[in-house]
């Protein structure tokens, strides 16, 4: 069995890259979260869990993440990506990420409406959220992410 991460940190950021998978990794680079081994997973942030913005996680860490990506090789189209997490008064939490050829603030909108959706369906309050986003206009091969990462 694998253990409940006890922490968090939300991350945007943008990158160039010479190929889609390099502005991937330079988007990586640039949230702070690029010499780690992203472990993809759905969307519940656990009971207690608190954030850490300063969270320091060893290199070649596997590391639980919930992340949208966008990667485009067309200069001048903008894209997106935005994470959210909503918070609950003293149970577990949802994260919602999206990603898509749109602004920060549309990508953002996005992720709240989806937290409220979340929440309606399961029958609890929403107390606040969280969201974070950044958008960027292509030069050459552009990325856009935003995720949260967990940690133990």
């Amino acid at each position: 069995m694998l253990p409940t991460p006890k922490k968090f940190k939300i991350v945007a950021a943008a990158a160039e890259g010479n190929h889609k998978l390099t502005a991937f990794d330079n988007a990586l680079l640039e949230a702070g979260i690029g010499n780690v081994n992203l472990v993809r997973v759905s969307s519940i942030l656990p009971p207690a869990a608190e954030q850490d913005q300063e969270l320091v996680i060893p290199p070649g860490s596997l590391v639980p993440t919930a992340y949208g990506a966008i990667t485009c090789d067309e200069p001048g189209v903008k894209i997106a990506a935005a994470v959210g997490v909503g918070f609950s008064q003293d149970d577990f939490g949802v994260i919602m990420e999206y990603s898509g050829f749109c602004s920060r603030e549309e990508a953002e909108a996005k992720i709240a409406s989806m937290l409220e959706d979340a929440f309606a369906r399961r029958g609890m309050p929403l107390v606040r959220t969280e969201i974070r986003g950044v958008e960027h206009t292509v030069e050459s091969i552009g990325c856009a992410l935003a995720a949260v990462t967990l940690w133990y």
